[in-house]
């Protein structure tokens, strides 16, 4: 069926609740222009300045229900310096927590970072996401950049999603046709290998009256290294800097002076706490990882960033290439906060005057009214995945959680690979997981009517969105011990990726060295005994590992391939085999790596 063409926007201004107060927790060095922040102008320059609310969040990953366990709680420091933990997320609180901000604030704009889908719990990533954009679109989101997650089904799928139009194979879900998003994606580094160009919008304008404020949006430079090889076929993915500073030209050559960056890259807080004063020791000093670095080579001409990709919460101020501080944002993930920015336009300059920028997290508490809009999207999607999702896989005794350099669950998957792995092949010897493939943890009390300790599929789901498949390789034992070190070298040196191991493979990981030397070779044993650097060995991983993915090339390398069912099916098959509800599975212990630090 031929792409629905995107249609005009309409708006309805009927907000819930009462207006949001838009007191600040972080604000750039100076005060805002003199007789300026009401929006309304002092008396020397009437009308001058205008306040924009920027609304803006990022990594939703299609979780439309409040997500559980850790992943839909925040931590909150305290003014004792403790913390707390708050149950946050769910569109329903997201979409009254958004309508009641807005209120008193008629020049708003609501902005995303990216993954707004892809890595999916079952109720939208069974339907490919359709659900999630009816959401967005629900939620007045004006504009998203693309993330690495929105290329899983590749770039067709991609277009699909922006213009409408049903499954190419799944068809319609529906008596009616899927219109697409309301919101333009915005994919300035993504080129299509063949015309050189975009393959979609590169930056998008917001107008209102006469305040214009210019967004540009890129994924990280390094997506094709994170997404399986037919996701990004016949793509380019370019360096994100470079792209950004284009397009700020193009947007300034057009008049537009006020530009956001849209940027699905990240970094990393010194807290984990959302309300952390990631300036308290001067700006930019609370955040490390590659944001840093891109922050402070994005031209001048770009007043603010949100990004996302890491799924910390921050508001920082890093300084740009001209030695001014400049807001970088990040709302966490699975919609679990959101942050609010006021800019305040120059109508003289048609520029942000930077120094008045204030930013703050606000958490999507679960203490406001659900939207009853989304609570009937909700509704409408899960009477459809209902007889697929509520089907009982197995049985745990206790919640299995997917945090922690090891987690319960990523040993667990790890485990029903290597048994289902020998089950296609007895000559199997181990298994190894990506923890990034690794969404969620399985909770313990029931979600629905299964009961406590019942294991879902829709839960199964949840924790293995991805339809990767269970593929068996040969390697050397040699080449095991340097896919051992790749979790800590090259591509992972700065921010290592730990593989999940099976149960019969143990080593120690010694942090307080650098690189490579951080696997401690003598000490990597595989069922008791030390590993033959001659042998041959058959390993099983998912079919993204398996091409070499998640900066592990040499897993890539491999011979003999064997390619089995998708993993959740591998899942389903270890749980079913080895729980029951009278003897339900324990999670493991995650102590197959000794970590030294």
């Amino acid at each position: 069926m031929p792409a629905a063409p995107r249609r005009t926007r309409r708006r309805r201004y009927a907000f819930l609740g009462t207006t949001a107060a838009l007191a600040t927790a972080a604000a750039l060095t100076a005060a805002l222009p003199a007789q300026a922040h009401t929006g309304h102008g002092g008396h020397q320059h009437p009308g001058r300045y205008q306040d924009v609310q920027l609304l803006s969040f990022n990594d939703l990953h299609g979780n439309l229900e409040p997500p559980s366990g850790s992943s839909g709680r925040v931590t909150e420091q305290q003014p004792d310096g403790t913390t707390k933990t708050i149950d946050a997320g769910g569109v329903e609180y997201l979409a009254t927590h958004l309508r009641q901000a807005r209120q008193g604030h008629p020049y708003s704009v609501t902005a995303a970072g990216g993954d707004m889908v892809g890595a999916s719990p079952l109720l939208s990533g069974l339907f490919h996401d359709e659900p999630t954009i009816e959401a967005l679109n629900k939620l007045r989101l004006d504009v998203t950049s693309v993330g690495n997650h929105e290329f899983d089904e590749g770039a067709k799928e991609l277009a699909r999603l922006q213009n409408g139009g049903c499954h190419p194979t799944d068809g319609c879900y529906t008596d009616k046709k899927f219109k697409g998003a309301d919101f333009p994606y915005l994919a300035a580094n993504v080129l299509n290998d063949k015309t050189g160009k975009p393959i979609l919008k590169p930056y998008w304008v917001w107008k209102k009256k006469d305040v214009r404020i210019g967004f540009i949006g890129v994924t990280l430079e390094g997506t094709p290294g994170i997404v399986s090889a037919d996701g990004v076929k016949g793509l380019k993915f370019k360096d994100e800097v470079e792209t950004i500073n284009k397009y700020a030209k193009v947007l300034q050559r057009q008049g537009v002076q006020s530009i956001v960056a849209l940027i699905h890259e990240g970094g990393f807080p010194a807290s984990g706490s959302y309300n952390y004063d990631c300036d308290a020791g001067g700006a930019g000093t609370g955040i490390s990882g590659p944001i840093v670095d891109i922050a402070k080579n994005v031209t001048p001409a770009v007043d603010a960033l949100v990004t996302g990709h890491t799924h910390n919460a921050y508001v920082c101020d890093i300084p740009d290439p001209s030695g001014r501080p400049r807001m970088v944002t990040s709302a966490a993930s699975f919609g679990r906060l959101y942050t609010d920015t006021t800019l305040t336009y120059d109508r003289r300059t048609g520029d942000i005057a930077r120094t008045a920028v204030k930013s703050a997290n606000r958490v999507v508490s679960r203490d406001v009214p659900k939207a009853q809009d989304m609570t009937d999207l909700i509704g409408r999607w899960n009477t459809l995945a209902a007889p697929i999702g509520n089907r009982a896989i197995g049985y745990i005794s206790a919640d299995i959680g997917n945090t922690g350099t090891e987690s319960p669950m990523g040993d667990l998957i790890a485990d029903a690979q290597l048994a289902y792995g020998k089950e296609l092949d007895p000559r199997t010897s181990l298994a190894l997981m990506n923890p990034g493939g690794v969404r969620a943890g399985l909770t313990y009390a029931a979600k629905g009517a299964e009961g406590d300790g019942v294991v879902t599929y829709a839960e199964g789901f949840t924790v293995q969105p991805f339809a990767n498949t269970v593929n068996l390789q040969d390697f050397t034992g040699a080449q095991l011990v340097q896919v051992l070190k790749e979790q800590v070298s090259g591509a992972n040196a700065a921010a290592p990726k730990i593989l999940q191991p099976s149960a019969n493979l143990t080593y120690t990981l010694d942090m307080t060295k650098s690189g490579a030397d951080r696997v401690v070779t003598d000490s990597i044993r595989l069922n008791g005994a030390p590993v033959d650097p001659a042998a041959t060995y058959r390993v099983a991983t998912n079919s993204f590992l398996a091409g070499g993915g998640d900066g592990f090339p040499t897993l890539g390398t491999g011979t003999g391939d064997l390619v089995g069912v998708d993993d959740l099916t591998a899942l389903e098959k270890y749980l079913t085999a080895n729980s029951t509800a009278s003897s339900p599975i324990a999670p493991p212990a995650a102590n197959r790596i000794t970590i030294v630090r």
